[in-house]
């Protein structure tokens, strides 16, 4: 069954302290002021916080439901197909996001890769 953006909405607000707000025109999830996910201007997919490593290891495994534009080539975000993924992996991805975007507050700003 295919992933609604409802569900993404109601799964993000469950996870400990998440705030909704707008990003970039569309409703953006944030835990400690972190941008964690958003959904894109598209109306199909999603915006989740990555690292590059994850990042190329979901693009090579899936490229039908994980993608990348030029725009965040450099940056540790990946784009989700909502439609295409399973539901349990992008709670997984969604997780880990939410983790990593606590994880930042803690630690300082994120890195932004160089382009190549």
């Amino acid at each position: 069954m295919a992933v609604t953006f409802a569900a993404v909405r109601k799964f993000a607000l469950a996870l400990d302290n998440v705030e909704e707000g707008m990003s970039y025109g569309t409703p953006g999830f944030r835990v400690g002021g972190a941008l964690f996910l958003r959904f894109h201007q598209d109306g199909e997919s999603l915006v989740v916080r990555t690292d590059f490593d994850q990042r190329e290891e979901l693009l090579a495994a899936d490229p039908a439901s994980y993608y990348i534009t030029d725009h965040y080539r450099n940056y540790e975000w990946i784009l989700v197909r909502v439609a295409r993924v399973p539901s349990d992996a992008l709670r997984d991805l969604i997780r880990w996001a939410h983790k990593s975007a606590a994880a930042e507050k803690r630690a300082g700003p994120r890195r932004k890769r160089k382009a190549r």
